[in-house]
């Protein structure tokens, strides 16, 4: 009788005890992490207080089985040839994309990251980062049949942070260099991979590495690599034969390294790099490196207390992203992220100096873009600013015309070729889009990754061969009409 009481007294006492655990857990168990925004701050780790010393940027030079392919053209830095996203080569591309006939000329793995491939000489260059080595990994790959050709790298710890690379090289027939994730700019032999020299920012020149890792891409012009570290000089040039600083800007306002890169204009009988840092915009005098012009340090407010609209203070509070883009010969568009919105800048002369003047801005709703730059074509300006379609604006910054809200690409890379936008969504589908004022009219489109994660990457072009890449693969797409 005492043990069939037992029986069943047992089991309701045990799940009693259980009800109660659980009601306990759920009562002092934390809430769910909110999934936010990706803003500094929030991620709980902040790169410009990790300074990284006695880095070996030498490293190592592995060979590979590749060769230089013996092909015409050329993308040799961030944005093609004149850093403007136009592909200036008049090879005729396909107008009708489907898996059957979209050929896949190669595909390799990469370490995870954003970093963009360049193309000269039959070869292909790309900073990767390889996490189970810890090294910034400069690869060389053949453009033909993508066989490695060599891989320079040298030791750096690197904490994802979403992704690990983030930079294009720039190249030349001589030279490729590079600026890691911790702002170390090496140069190397563009062909052999050998190391010529190299500059740690963070220790020369007191960068403060910038959110999410470092994203300006070098420029080299007339064999001088023009790097902006920000600290201790705002801009510097280097002789790429031998590592000699040949000139520095001042930094008299202070401003930081921002995400934004250079980018060479003419103006008023002068040549110039234009820089957007983290609290204005500046011209470097290509000579000598001397500032020309900046914009306002002051803001000047309105009577409603907004800033006024015919004023050239210019500031991103959180991060400075998109990189000036040059619209004809005295304007320049400055593209903020963030809720900073846009402007557009007219240079002008003014008792022999240069001045800048804002001609319009426009707020982020209208146009900004927290990750790709613009690109300006035929009087008009072309990007995917924060609602994800793609927008079309004019010179007075009316948008033209938008893709529809099904047409939504997210913070996907394009670039401008054969009159085509060429653009990769976030469901890593190619786009072909005509590049007119006139309506947004889809060409073709097709798949290009399956599973795709992050294909954010800048696009390189080269006689109708693109590159493209996610997070983890880059792809060598052939778009040529008539290929071969």
């Amino acid at each position: 009788m005492r043990e069939r009481l037992l029986t069943r007294i047992l089991p309701a006492a045990i799940g009693l005890i259980a009800m109660a655990v659980l009601a306990h857990w759920l009562l002092i168990a934390p809430a769910m992490p909110v999934v936010a925004q990706r803003v500094p701050g929030l991620d709980k780790f902040d790169p410009s207080k990790v300074i990284v010393t006695n880095v070996d940027m030498r490293g190592e030079l592995v060979q590979g089985d590749g060769r230089p392919a013996e092909l015409p053209g050329s993308w040799p830095r961030f944005r093609g040839p004149n850093r403007d996203g136009l592909v200036a080569d008049t090879t005729p591309l396909k107008r009708a994309l489907d898996p059957a006939t979209t050929k896949k000329l190669w595909e390799v793995k990469l370490g995870e990251g954003y970093a963009g491939p360049v193309i000269h000489n039959g070869m292909v260059h790309l900073l990767d980062y390889d996490e189970h080595a810890s090294a910034d990994t400069l690869r060389c790959w053949s453009l033909a049949d993508g066989k490695e050709i060599w891989r320079r790298a040298y030791h750096v710890k690197v904490k994802r942070y979403h992704g690990m690379s983030r930079t294009t090289p720039a190249v030349t027939d001589k030279y490729v260099v590079t600026l890691g994730p911790k702002c170390h700019v090496v140069c190397a032999d563009a062909r052999s991979g050998e190391y010529l020299w190299g500059i740690d920012l963070v220790k020369e020149y007191k960068t403060a590495v910038p959110p999410w890792y470092a994203g300006q891409c070098p420029l080299i012009d007339n064999d001088l690599a023009i790097i902006a570290p920000g600290g201790e000089s705002l801009v510097i040039a280097v002789d790429c034969a031998t590592g000699q600083v040949k000139w520095k800007t001042p930094n008299p306002r202070q401003w930081e390294m921002t995400h934004t890169s250079l980018v060479k204009m003419s103006f008023a009988g002068k040549s110039f790099y234009i820089y957007h840092g983290s609290a204005g915009v500046a011209g470097i005098d290509a000579a000598d490196g001397q500032i020309l012009w900046m914009t306002d340090a002051a803001k000047t407010l309105a009577p409603d207390g907004k800033i006024s609209p015919d004023c050239t203070y210019w500031q991103v509070t959180t991060a400075t992203v998109g990189t000036p883009v040059i619209c004809g010969e005295d304007r320049i568009f400055i593209v903020g992220a963030y809720d900073a919105g846009s402007m557009m800048l007219q240079l002008t002369q003014v008792d022999g100096k240069i001045v800048p003047k804002c001609l319009w801005r426009v707020p982020a709703s209208v146009f900004e873009s927290d990750q790709q730059t613009p690109v300006y074509y035929k009087g008009y300006i072309y990007g995917v600013p924060r609602s994800e379609q793609l927008v079309c604006l004019d010179m007075n910054g009316k948008p033209a015309w938008q893709s529809t809200a099904r047409n939504r690409f997210g913070r996907c890379p394009f670039l401008i070729a054969d009159g085509m936008i060429i653009v990769l969504n976030d469901d890593g589908v190619l786009t072909l889009a005509e590049a007119s004022p006139k309506a947004y009219k889809v060409i073709t489109s097709v798949q290009v990754f399956h599973e795709p994660h992050e294909p954010w990457g800048i696009m390189a072009m080269a006689q109708g061969r693109l590159l493209v890449r996610d997070l983890t693969r880059l792809v060598c797409l052939d778009l040529r009409k008539e290929a071969p």
